[in-house]
């Protein structure tokens, strides 16, 4: 398994990203390749991802330790990956997110294609980086269209 870990740093509340990660119909407004996200029973999600020209569809399972900020997430059937989001708060209203994400790089390779090595390892953390500023850049809109956040 290879592991990234990567933060962001958002101008909105903790409870503001909290309540974000936890719209799952909206993860295809800033996760790449997710093209369809639904929530279904107490803690898991379908969702239909696309990266290439390959399409996948993936039930994942998600643990969440509220109290903590914690989101923990896995997939059930498919590619193997899990990861962690960590929200903690700077001050009232500036948040830090904290994700980890473990995945077998040859099982993303035989499910997907695309690059080894360096190359995907690359990609995917660009892919991470990206989704982490769409994250943000949603949130903080959300926050500031509700006049919560000056």
């Amino acid at each position: 398994m290879s592991t990234l870990e990567e933060q962001i740093d958002i101008d909105a509340p903790v409870l503001a990203a909290w309540e974000q990660l936890h719209r799952v119909h909206e993860y295809p407004q800033f996760v790449d390749g997710v093209r369809s996200a639904h929530p279904h029973g107490r803690n898991l999600a379908h969702l239909g991802v696309r990266f290439g020209s390959a399409e996948r569809e993936v039930d994942t399972e998600i643990t969440d330790r509220g109290r903590g900020r914690v989101m923990s997430w896995r997939t059930l059937d498919g590619i193997p990956l899990r990861g962690t989001f960590a929200l903690l708060p700077l001050d009232a209203r500036h948040t830090r997110l904290q994700i980890r994400v473990e995945y077998d790089p040859e099982a993303v390779h035989e499910a997907f294609g695309g690059p080894r090595g360096f190359a995907q390892a690359g990609a995917i953390e660009r892919t991470v980086r990206g989704d982490l500023k769409h994250f943000r850049e949603l949130v903080e809109a959300r926050v500031s269209t509700a006049g919560t956040h000056p």
